[in-house]
């Protein structure tokens, strides 16, 4: 077995979400609950087929993000994974419903940061063995970044008063 990294490429810092899933419908069940979900959504989807043909599948509704998920998802090139970017949209909204799709196995990361994945090759294949997903932390919060984390979050409307 062959163990590398293969780093995502988002030059723009965009949020994507990484996942695992087993079917050939995944991609139209994503779009379709996304574009339900959150009218106007932008976003762009790559799945890669695991047999039959084992193409990259894909969509969305924006031209630059679809291709960015395609060349990330023929660069990592794991079967049943997909890779979703998206423009004007959180994780934080989608993840729960994306959760929800049957065949949606899990999610290996949801972030912006600079992301490497772990990839393991046999002669069956390639797979996901993990994400890193950032740095590591450098301490621990302190009394005034406590209050700034709180503060925060109520300025940007996710929790209340």
């Amino acid at each position: 077995m062959n163990l590398t990294t293969v780093s995502v490429h988002n030059p723009k810092a965009l949020n994507f979400i990484l996942g695992q899933s087993h079917f050939i419908k995944t991609v139209e069940d994503i779009h379709e609950y996304l574009v339900c979900t959150i009218p106007d959504i932008q976003f762009g989807l790559a799945f890669c087929e695991a047999s039959g043909p084992r193409l990259v599948r894909y969509s969305g509704t924006n031209e630059q993000l679809i291709d960015l998920a395609r060349n990330n998802a023929l660069t990592i090139a794991a079967g049943h994974s997909f890779i979703l970017f998206l423009g004007n949209a959180f994780p934080i909204n989608v993840l729960n419903g994306l959760k929800q799709i049957p065949e949606i196995c899990r999610i290996f990361c949801a972030t912006a940061n600079q992301a490497e994945v772990l990839v393991a090759e046999t002669d069956l294949g390639r797979g996901i063995c993990g994400v890193i997903d950032g740095g590591a932390p450098l301490g621990l919060e302190t009394e005034a970044d406590i209050a700034e984390r709180k503060d925060f979050l109520r300025q940007i409307g996710y929790k209340a008063g």
